[in-house]
C-alpha cells in the first residue's frame, strides 16, 4: 500500500464505534449522522479490503482485522492529540491542556486542591482530573493519555521497566467510628479490641482495602477475623455509614479532615500501630512532558510533599537525566 488507506477522521469513527458500542451511539457522541458513519466504515473496509465488524449481531462487534486497526488507531490519535498540545505550549502556558490522574482517594480528595492552586497560577491552562483504578491510571500514563498521575497502589509489573515512580508522601490511614461509640471515650484502643467492631469497607478489589490489608497484616492484625458487615463503592458512602453509626472504617486521614472538626465521626487511635501507605508520582519519560506538566511537578507538587520528595526528584535526575532534561523552560511573569 503506497498510500495510507485510511483517514484519521475514519479512526476516531472507529474508536467511538468500539467505546459506544453501536453505530448509533458513536454518531451522537460525534455529532453527525448514523448514515455519515457507515458510509465512513464502509468506505474504510473498501480501502483495507477487509471486514471491520461482524454484522451478525444486534451489537457493533469488532472483527480480528478491525480490533488490529483499532489498537494502532488510538496509537495514532493520541500521539496525534500530543502533537497538538505541543504546539499549544509555545503559546508559554497561555493555553494548552494539563491531564492528571489519580486513585480514588487522591483524586477526591488530595487533587482538588492542588489543581486549585495550579488555577491561580496558570488560569488559561485547562485541567482534566482522571479518577480511576491504579492499574488503569498507570496505563494511561504509559500510553501517553494521562500526563502525570498520583497513586497509593502498586504499579502493575509490566509497566514497572516503563514508568517513573516517586515516592511521593506518606498516607495515614485512620480507624473511625460513630462519636457516641463507648470507643470513642478511650484515648487509645487495643489491638485486640479490633476484633469487636463491625466493619464498613470497599469492594475487596479496590487499591486501598488490598493497601489496608498488607499493612494490618505487617501489625500482626489478622484481617480475616475482622467483622466485615457492609462493603460500599466509595469512602463518602463508608463515611456517612459510619457517621449513621453503622460500624467502623479505616480510611485515609485527608478524607475525614472536615468530619473530624464537625465532630461527627471519631478517629480511635490504636495502641502500637501506626497505619500508611506510600503515595507515588508516576510520569513516562519516553513521552513529551509538557510545560504545563512541568510547572505542575516542580510548582504545585513540593507544596503537598513529603521532604524526601524533592530529593527523590534530584536523584532520579542524577540517574535518568531524560526525566528533567527533556522539560522545557517554564516562563513566569510573576
Amino acid at each position: 500500500m503506497s498510500d495510507i488507506p485510511f483517514s484519521l477522521d475514519q479512526l476516531r469513527i472507529l474508536k467511538a464505534i468500539a467505546d459506544e458500542g453501536s453505530f448509533k451511539r458513536a454518531a451522537d457522541s460525534l455529532f453527525v449522522s448514523q448514515p455519515a458513519i457507515s458510509l465512513q466504515i464502509q468506505n474504510l473496509e473498501k480501502q483495507l479490503a477487509v471486514p471491520l465488524f461482524d454484522r451478525g449481531g444486534r451489537k457493533a462487534q469488532l472483527t480480528e482485522a478491525g480490533n488490529l486497526l483499532l489498537a494502532y488507531g488510538e496509537k495514532i490519535i493520541t500521539l496525534c492529540q500530543e502533537t497538538c498540545r505541543a504546539i499549544e505550549d509555545l503559546q508559554n502556558l497561555q493555553g494548552g491542556t494539563l491531564i492528571v490522574g489519580a486513585s480514588q482517594t487522591t483524586g477526591t480528595y488530595l487533587l482538588p486542591r492542588m489543581i486549585g492552586l495550579f488555577h491561580q497560577k496558570y488560569p488559561y491552562v485547562s485541567v482534566q482530573l482522571q479518577v480511576h483504578s491504579t492499574r488503569r491510571t498507570s496505563w494511561a500514563v504509559a500510553n501517553g493519555q494521562v500526563d502525570l498521575a498520583i497513586i497509593g497502589g502498586e504499579v502493575p509489573s509490566e509497566l514497572q521497566d516503563v514508568l517513573e515512580i516517586i515516592p511521593y508522601a506518606q498516607d495515614e490511614l485512620a480507624l473511625i467510628i460513630p462519636p457516641n461509640h463507648p470507643f470513642a471515650e478511650q484515648e487509645t484502643i487495643a489491638k485486640d479490641d479490633l476484633y469487636s467492631l463491625n466493619y464498613i469497607t470497599l469492594d475487596s478489589q479496590s487499591t486501598i482495602r488490598k493497601v489496608l490489608d498488607q499493612v494490618l497484616s505487617r501489625c500482626e492484625i489478622n484481617t480475616g477475623e475482622l467483622k466485615v458487615e457492609m462493603e460500599l463503592n466509595s469512602i463518602e458512602a463508608i463515611k456517612n455509614a459510619v457517621q449513621s453509626g453503622l460500624g467502623a472504617s479505616f480510611v485515609s486521614v485527608t478524607a475525614i479532615e472536615k468530619e473530624l472538626k464537625m465532630g461527627i465521626i471519631h478517629r480511635a487511635h490504636i495502641e502500637g500501630v501506626e497505619i500508611q501507605r506510600t503515595l507515588s508520582v508516576i510520569v513516562n519519560s519516553n513521552r513529551y512532558r509538557s510545560k504545563a506538566a512541568e510547572a505542575f511537578i516542580k510548582e504545585i507538587l513540593p507544596q503537598f510533599s513529603s521532604e524526601n520528595y524533592m530529593l527523590s526528584l534530584e536523584q532520579l535526575s542524577k540517574k535518568d537525566k531524560t526525566f528533567l532534561d527533556k522539560s522545557v523552560e517554564i516562563v513566569n511573569d510573576e
